[in-house]
């Protein structure tokens, strides 16, 4: 609620939120609609929507009016699209997940919340009907922290399911705080792709004048329904402009900004291909092909994997916890190429006898490095070999998230003998032979 003066005036001119007001203080008039107070912030704020989407909060003095001019109109519920077919069009598959591309402006909260149904997302941008025929399956609808490995598996066998239907690519549509992890364990489980999947989001919401939800979309759709990729990937913008969207490999893209709009970066290889408004697909990395054989479908997740960051004065027991929790393998965020405290004053520090526990316990214990770009390398440096020497295995130039992911994969579809041989070995793309070091950007 407003404060308690506010509120009497609102009563009393018979002003409740959904109506256009006006709001004027001296020679200064602002037209819009009444929005209800958000549950944080001054309460002697009010807060009107103006014509053009954006909201703006006017404090309340002694010397501001407000009159009423329209009352607020009936319940809204948003539009949706009919979907058509037409025969001269691919069909591409919609697989909607949730996220800040499927969401509106709770202004209660200040937040944001889902849209209930996919075609509300077909409504708000038409174009689409242009570039496919689309078929819509939305098998949740959750922000993407609460996303979990049964996520995974249910997008996953959704997407197989597509292919199987005759789908000529797959778009999902997912929040964009752990894409990533999504994208990089679907690159596993979803391997012999006929076709392009392409994940997509927004940092914006659909109903913002800077949001990227409706050019992302766009560039996705084309990128599914002509892209000759069999690989996932993610494809966001990839400028701050409108301009481009990059379509970014999915073992090698990482959220590098909180909300930018060009918030994904291809780490340590260039995007497979960039796709313009014009719907002009340039491909700029070497990718796999769409393969001709049956997709191979493998949804096996061992979920006792954790990701550990090491940091100067870190509790090395953390391990000696998880293998208490029985868990079956660790990924360690090491500082630059894999280190962690071997040697430090006061011992207790040390690291290395507690991964050597770990790994005589049956744990898989896989190093990677917290610097993002490069690699890690277990030969340069005493305290590294030593690590080695311990059964810790170094990952290469794999993001740590990729690294996790990856772990959990291979423990839910293969022997223990096997995943170790295999988490350094490149499967997906997730190592590179060579890192493209002009791309620390």
């Amino acid at each position: 609620m407003y404060s308690h003066e506010i509120e009497i005036i609102l009563s009393n001119k018979k002003i409740r939120p959904g109506d256009r007001i006006k709001i004027s203080k001296g020679n200064i008039v602002f037209e819009g609609i009444l929005m209800p107070r958000p549950d944080i912030g001054d309460n002697s704020i009010l807060v009107i929507k103006l014509d053009n989407g954006y909201n703006i909060g006017i404090r309340y003095t002694a010397n501001t009016r407000i009159n009423k001019i329209n009352a607020a109109r009936s319940k809204f519920a948003f539009p949706q699209a009919e979907v058509k077919s037409n025969a001269s069009l691919p069909n591409v598959a919609l697989v909607s997940t949730g996220g800040t591309i499927e969401s509106r402006v709770d202004y209660a909260t200040g937040g944001v919340y889902m849209l209930v149904k996919p075609e509300e997302l077909l409504y708000e941008v038409p174009e689409l009907s242009t570039i496919a025929n689309i078929s819509i399956s939305a098998p949740m609808s959750i922000a993407s922290e609460d996303m979990t490995y049964k996520g995974w598996q249910t997008i996953a066998s959704e997407v197989a399911n597509a292919f199987d239907k005759g789908a000529r690519g797959v778009v999902i549509t997912h929040g964009t705080d752990t894409m990533h992890y999504t994208s990089s364990i679907l690159s596993f489980m979803l391997q012999k792709l006929p076709g392009p999947v392409v994940i997509t989001g927004a940092q914006r919401s659909g109903d913002r004048g800077s949001s990227d939800a409706f050019m992302n979309l766009i560039c996705s759709m084309r990128m599914a329904a002509k892209g000759e990729v069999g690989e996932v990937g993610i494809c966001m913008h990839g400028s701050m402009s409108d301009t481009f969207c990059d379509f970014i490999r999915g073992t090698k893209a990482r959220k590098m900004h909180t909300s930018r709009r060009d918030a994904f970066k291809s780490i340590s290889k260039k995007p497979i291909a960039r796709i313009s408004t014009d719907g002009k697909i340039e491909y700029i990395s070497e990718f796999t092909k769409p393969s001709n054989g049956k997709l191979e479908l493998r949804t096996g997740y061992e979920p006792k994997v954790a990701l550990i960051k090491f940091y100067p004065n870190s509790d090395p027991a953390i391990i000696d916890y998880y293998v208490s929790k029985e868990y079956k393998g660790i990924i360690i965020e090491g500082t630059g190429l894999g280190h962690v405290a071997i040697a430090p004053k006061p011992k207790e520090y040390s690291w290395l006898s507690h991964v050597k526990s770990a790994v005589d316990s049956g744990l898989i214990v896989g190093v990677t490095s917290q610097c993002i770009y490069g690699r890690v390398n277990s030969s340069v440096y005493r305290n590294l070999r030593l690590l080695s020497g311990a059964g810790a295995i170094h990952c290469e130039d794999m993001l740590p998230e990729t690294a996790l992911v990856k772990l959990g994969f291979l423990l839910g579809n293969y022997t223990k003998t096997e995943a170790e041989k295999m988490l350094n070995k490149n499967l997906v793309g997730e190592i590179t032979s060579r890192t493209e070091t002009d791309l620390l950007i």
